[in-house]
C-alpha cells in the first residue's frame, strides 16, 4: 500500500541563495482570438473563482483565477461559434464569440437551487455508491493513451508576501485509465520564475515533483491515494445535500476517517454524476488529528533545529465531460505550515499552492515521454524552471490569469530590479 507521502507531494526544507530571473507577463500573439473577462454570480454579484471555461465540443479550456479574472486564447482555425462557463451549483452559460469587442466582458452565472434528489434513485449505503463508480471507470474515463498540455503555477508565501513564482507549461503523457499511473509521465515544455530577493529570507521552501501534481493527484487514475477498495473500510460515508456540475446533478458524498493507522488518512467530499456514475470533482484534506502523522506525509527534509507544524494539506481535483467521457480539467494544491527556531518566541507562517489546468488534449498520434526527459519527483520547478526559461513564454497556450496579489508581486519585484 502506497502512502501520498511516499510518492507524490512532499515539501523540502533547505537554506539556498537565489538570484532573481527577469521576466514579463502575457502579451498577444496573431492568430488567435483573445476573450478577457470577469465572472459573478447573478444574484449576490460575488466573484466566481475557478469556473471552467472552454469552446463546447473541444478539449480546450481553462479556468477564471481566484479573483473571478479569466483570459481565453481560441486560434482562428478553430470554428468555434460560443465558449461555455460551468460552476459547481450554478446553471451553464454560452457566451457568443460573435461580438465586435471581446475584452473584458462580465459573464453572469445562475445559481441552480432546486436539485431533484429522485431524478436517479440508487438505496443503500453512500459507499456502495463510491464502489460502483469505481467499477464504472473503465467505461466513462478514456481507454486511450492521451496527451494533455497544461498550465502549472506554484507559489511560495512567508506570511503574506511571495517568496517564489514558478510557471510552466507542461505536457503530460496519460496511459489508459484501465492501466496505472506508473508509466504516466510529465514534462516541462517552457517555463519562469520569480524569486524575492530578502536579506531575511534564510529559510527556502520547495515543492518536490510539484508538476507531477497532474499524476499522482489523478485519484481516478492513481486510487491508491484515496479511492483504494482496501481502505474504503477505514473511513465512514455520508450522503449530503445533492447538487449541480454541468447541469448535471451529483451525488455529494463526505468522507471522514474511522480507523486509527500508522498512516494520516484524510476527509473531504466526493462529487459523483447521478446518471454515469462518474467522479466528477473531489475536495479532501490531510487529518490533522495527529501532527505527527501529518508532517511525516509530506515533509521530506529540514534543518536541525527547525520546528516545522503542519495547519492544512488540501486538494482540490475536478473532472470535466467532453464526448461521452470524462477527463481530468483542474487540480489545486495548498500547504501551510508554521516554522520556528527553538528558543525563539514566535513563528513564521509559510503557504505553498499548486495548480494546473488543463488546457488542451490529444490521444490521436502520440508518443510516450521519454524518462530522461520526464520532470522528476526529486526535482523541485523553482530549480529547474530557468532551463527552459522561454522569452515568449505564453506563446499560444491558455493559461490562469495571474491574480491581483500575484501582479502586485511582480509589480514589487520588478521596481526592485531596476
Amino acid at each position: 500500500m502506497r502512502t501520498l507521502g511516499k510518492h507524490a507531494m512532499e515539501i523540502l526544507l533547505s537554506i539556498l541563495i537565489f538570484a532573481p530571473v527577469n521576466t514579463a507577463w502575457a502579451k498577444e500573439d496573431p492568430g488567435y482570438t483573445i476573450i478577457t473577462g470577469l465572472v459573478r454570480d447573478k444574484v449576490n454579484k460575488k466573484r466566481l473563482e475557478y469556473v471552467n471555461i472552454s469552446v463546447p465540443g473541444s478539449n480546450i479550456g481553462t479556468v477564471t483565477n481566484a479573483d473571478g479574472e479569466f483570459s481565453f486564447k481560441i486560434s482562428d482555425s478553430i470554428p468555434a461559434i460560443d465558449i461555455e462557463l460551468s460552476h459547481i451549483g450554478y446553471y451553464n452559460n454560452k457566451v457568443s464569440l460573435s461580438g465586435d469587442d471581446m475584452k473584458d466582458l462580465t459573464i453572469w452565472l445562475t445559481p441552480n437551487s432546486n436539485v431533484l434528489d429522485g431524478i436517479i434513485i440508487r438505496a443503500g449505503d453512500p459507499r456502495l455508491i463510491v464502489e460502483e463508480a469505481l467499477k464504472k471507470v473503465p467505461d466513462n474515463y478514456s481507454t486511450s493513451n492521451n496527451m494533455l498540455t497544461g498550465f502549472y503555477r506554484e507559489t511560495a508565501q512567508k506570511g503574506r508576501r511571495y517568496i517564489n513564482i514558478s510557471e510552466a507549461i507542461i505536457d503530460v503523457y496519460k496511459t489508459s485509465y484501465e492501466e496505472s499511473a506508473d508509466r504516466d509521465r510529465v514534462q516541462i515544455l517552457k517555463g519562469r520564475k520569480l524569486l524575492s530577493q530578502k536579506s531575511g529570507d534564510t529559510l527556502v521552501v520547495k515543492l518536490l515533483g510539484g508538476p507531477n501534481l497532474s499524476v499522482y493527484v489523478d485519484i481516478v487514475k492513481n486510487p491508491d491515494i484515496l479511492l483504494d477498495p482496501d481502505l474504503l473500510s477505514f473511513y465512514k460515508f455520508r450522503m449530503e445535500e445533492s447538487t449541480i456540475i454541468d447541469d448535471r446533478p451529483q451525488y455529494v458524498i463526505r468522507f471522514i476517517p474511522q480507523a486509527i493507522l500508522s498512516f494520516a488518512l484524510y476527509e473531504g467530499k466526493l462529487y459523483i454524476d447521478k446518471e454515469r456514475l462518474a467522479f466528477t470533482r473531489t475536495e479532501f484534506n490531510l487529518n490533522m488529528d495527529d501532527k505527527n502523522k501529518a508532517t511525516q506525509a509530506i515533509l521530506k527534509k529540514k534543518p536541525f533545529g527547525l520546528r516545522f507544524k503542519p495547519t492544512e494539506v488540501s486538494f482540490l481535483v475536478t473532472y470535466k465531460e467532453c464526448d461521452g467521457l470524462t477527463h481530468l480539467n483542474y487540480i489545486r494544491n495548498i500547504v501551510q505550515f508554521k516554522c520556528d527556531w527553538k528558543r525563539r518566541l514566535f513563528s513564521t507562517n509559510y503557504t505553498i499552492q499548486s495548480e494546473m489546468v488543463v488546457t488542451d488534449s490529444k490521444e490521436d498520434n502520440i508518443n510516450t515521454i521519454p524518462y530522461k526527459a520526464a520532470f522528476k519527483t526529486n526535482q523541485s520547478l523553482s530549480d529547474q524552471v530557468t532551463n527552459f526559461y522561454d522569452e515568449d513564454f505564453w506563446g499560444a497556450y491558455n493559461i490562469i490569469e495571474p491574480t491581483e496579489s500575484l501582479e502586485s508581486a511582480v509589480s514589487k519585484l520588478k521596481k526592485q530590479q531596476r
